[in-house]
């Protein structure tokens, strides 16, 4: 089935795959099969399982010409690779097969919509891509692509609308049966667009209307959208290139944004009401939603950063993992993420604490690893002035460290990563401005979910997240508390196995 491209991918992919034991990967996040792993794609239901697709070059721990990644899970943690799904091997996508999605055909059939990237020499003699959204249909484990591809090029663009920078479409199938499908582009102002395509059928495609304008408010380009209605809300979902900082809110950078607003299902129409980041930690970037079958609205991302990709990627078989998926939903304006519930499945070797009062570094007996699930609850000693700074130190030995530190008086939650055992000087913290007013009193919720090599922070019920990957030696499993003034803290922490 399919080309010798792809056959020698999936080759490859399966010898090299033995090269990495379990103990070397995450063990609950998805990580590259073997090579490099970028942006999720095609995170559907299908056919009883989970899939997740992502953008992959086997051959390397570095980007390179992209092809698709496919696992599948039952549970959204525990995932068994498939062979590679796509790879760039026609005339129109020979320079890789992008971002995108996938979704179930009434007959059955798995439908995939992704960019494809060709490489084209301009009028001025400079070559640059050219990037068109094309299809590919399957069984759920091999994939013909379609004889009529690419199905939205350039005649397809508005006036104006970049043809390199048009990628990573995202559809969906409305309850009349027709499909809607959101896409990144750049308009002629050069910062970022996303464009609305209608089908009835999902292979004939026509451009409906802009469905969204940047006008330059965040960074420039828009990368991987995402739409869908929760809680009675719109929300739209982008990663922005070249974003400048607004406050506490974005960073520098490729960052991530969430829309949220009215949307008229009639006539397609969104109508944005609120902004807000998605992660506030390091490493997040071009996340993906699901729907799952009992009518949870669920998202994965890329656990990385584009600017720290070298971190790591010497000399190793596999770079790149997924976020531990997420359960979202929408509060008084604001977009809400908790780890999804399967995770409590994997919870054992229980240890609490309650009413911890300390002024200094303290430990815990029974508290520390590298697969664990820690809910902690802070708050002044009763009678005494609110404390200073708290802060949790974990994946911790006598050399290494990662902390989480608060200080009530700003509202300001950082991580910092900056002595996990980088010898490069990367972006090592983040911070950000906690929005429950509690904080201020020094009354703070945390949940830390640790799986080998990365942390993810859930503030206050999952108001705001925190992601930082960290390649600490797996030898460094302490956790230690620190208190500047009088804090009283309670723990339950969990091994995750």
């Amino acid at each position: 089935m399919g080309s010798q491209t792809l056959r020698e991918a999936r080759k490859y992919e399966e010898a090299s795959e033995k090269m990495i034991t379990a103990q070397e990967r995450p063990d609950f996040h998805l990580s590259a099969r073997t090579g490099w792993m970028n942006d999720p794609n095609g995170f559907s239901y299908h056919d009883g399982k989970y899939h997740l697709f992502y953008q992959y070059h086997p051959y390397d721990s570095h980007w390179g010409p992209m092809h698709w990644g496919h696992a599948v899970s039952q549970d959204l943690l525990h995932w068994q690779y498939l062979p590679a799904a796509l790879a760039p091997d026609e005339a129109y996508d020979r320079d890789g097969c992008f971002s995108g999605s996938a979704l179930t055909l009434p007959d059955g059939r798995q439908l995939l919509m992704y960019t494809g990237v060709l490489t084209l020499r301009q009028q001025d003699g400079s070559s640059g891509p050219v990037q068109a959204q094309c299809l590919a249909v399957g069984d759920g484990t091999d994939y013909e692509k379609y004889g009529k591809n690419p199905v939205l090029d350039a005649a397809d663009l508005p006036a104006g609308a970049n043809v390199s920078d048009f990628r990573d479409p995202k559809m969906w199938r409305k309850e009349d049966g027709t499909y809607r499908c959101v896409v990144g582009n750049r308009p002629a102002d050069g910062s970022g667009q996303i464009l609305l395509y209608t089908s009835p059928d999902g292979f004939a495609w026509r451009f409906q209307k802009v469905f969204a304008a940047n006008e330059n408010r965040f960074g420039k380009m828009w990368e991987c959208p995402d739409f869908f209605v929760l809680d009675g809300k719109g929300v739209l979902l982008v990663s922005p290139q070249d974003m400048l900082p607004q406050g506490f809110e974005y960073h520098n950078g490729n960052g991530t944004l969430c829309l949220i607003g009215e949307y008229d299902g009639q006539t397609d129409t969104f109508t944005e009401e609120s902004d807000q980041s998605i992660d506030y930690g390091i490493d997040f970037y071009a996340p993906q939603t699901v729907l799952t079958p009992d009518g949870r609205r669920v998202m994965i991302g890329w656990m990385q950063n584009w600017d720290t990709c070298d971190f790591r990627s010497q000399n190793v078989h596999w770079f790149g993992q997924m976020s531990l998926p997420r359960e979202l939903s929408v509060r008084s304006g604001r977009l809400y993420q908790r780890p999804v519930r399967e995770l409590d499945a994997l919870r054992c070797n229980k240890v609490e604490y309650k009413g911890v009062s300390f002024t200094d570094t303290i430990r815990l007996d029974g508290v520390k690893g590298r697969k664990a699930d820690m809910e902690l609850t802070l708050r002044p000693k009763d009678g005494e002035d609110i404390y200073q700074k708290f802060a949790v130190r974990f994946a911790q030995n006598e050399t290494y460290q990662t902390s989480l530190s608060f200080r009530p008086r700003e509202g300001v939650l950082k991580v910092d990563r900056k002595f996990s055992g980088s010898r490069r000087a990367i972006i090592h913290q983040r911070r950000c401005l906690v929005r429950d007013p509690g904080c201020r009193r020094g009354e703070l919720k945390l949940r830390m979910i640790l799986d080998r090599f990365s942390v993810e922070v859930f503030v206050n019920d999952g108001e705001q997240v925190l992601t930082a990957t960290l390649y600490t030696e797996q030898e460094a499993e302490g956790i230690s508390f620190f208190a500047d003034g009088a804090v009283c803290m309670d723990v339950v922490k969990y091994d995750l196995g």
